[in-house]
């Protein structure tokens, strides 16, 4: 059985990524492709745990503040439970996998915002993930006060309703996220070949239908050849 596929959603919250990997999703098992999709963190019982630490805003309130270090190092044990227990078993039933987030994130929030730095980022993805890279990674990049703005408007919609509060990170300074956009533009930058950037903000339909282009384009000789 051939190797799955492994495809990552990337951006600041309130690009779109969110809605569009359950798009994608939708697209590609209505054209007969086993589908998995998972987020990070998250998508495993330990990293369900872990995304409530990382991401709840009263975390803080009775955690004290944690420091960057520590945050960047519970992405990583969030990121290899999840390699273990979802995406390479995945990946060896042939699977294509959806994955909302994985190390460019942790490269632009630690690395970037938190200015931990690339290098220290990226030698925790060798000791941790084991070589595993995404085959493709669509970096969703509208423009940076337009992506804010939704995402504050959209965590605060869900505290309200469902009593879920995952702003800690959008409580940071617009600066904080200027340093995030700012290394998301490098990575893209650097890896040209598994890094497509997407910077239109145009609607969710038109957005679709240029993720759903380009995925086809890189199945299509997977099809052929399987």
């Amino acid at each position: 059985m051939p190797r799955g596929f492994f495809i990552t959603f990337e951006g600041l919250d309130g690009s779109g990524k969110t809605t569009q990997l359950r798009r994608l999703a939708t697209s590609l098992t209505a054209e007969g492709h086993q589908v998995v999709t998972l987020r990070q963190p998250g998508g495993t019982a330990l990293g369900d745990r872990i995304r409530n630490v990382l991401l709840d805003s009263r975390s803080e309130a009775s955690l004290g503040p944690i420091d960057p270090i520590a945050e960047l190092t519970l992405m990583f044990a969030d990121r290899a439970q999840a390699i273990a227990e979802v995406i390479v078993p995945a990946l060896a039933a042939g699977a294509i996998v959806l994955c909302d987030r994985f190390t460019d994130s942790s490269e632009a929030y630690q690395g970037g915002g938190r200015q931990l730095g690339s290098q220290r980022v990226l030698a925790m993805h060798d000791a941790v993930c084991g070589g595993l890279q995404p085959d493709l990674t669509l970096l969703l990049l509208p423009p940076l006060e337009a992506s804010l703005a939704r995402a504050r408007r959209r965590n605060q919609r869900s505290a309200q309703t469902h009593g879920t509060d995952e702003n800690r990170f959008e409580r940071e300074s617009d600066e904080f996220y200027r340093r995030i956009y700012t290394a998301y533009c490098e990575i893209a930058q650097r890896d040209t070949g598994r890094v497509v950037p997407i910077t239109q903000d145009q609607g969710v339909e038109d957005i679709q239908r240029i993720i759903l282009d380009i995925v086809q384009q890189k199945l299509a000789p997977l099809t052929v050849t399987s």
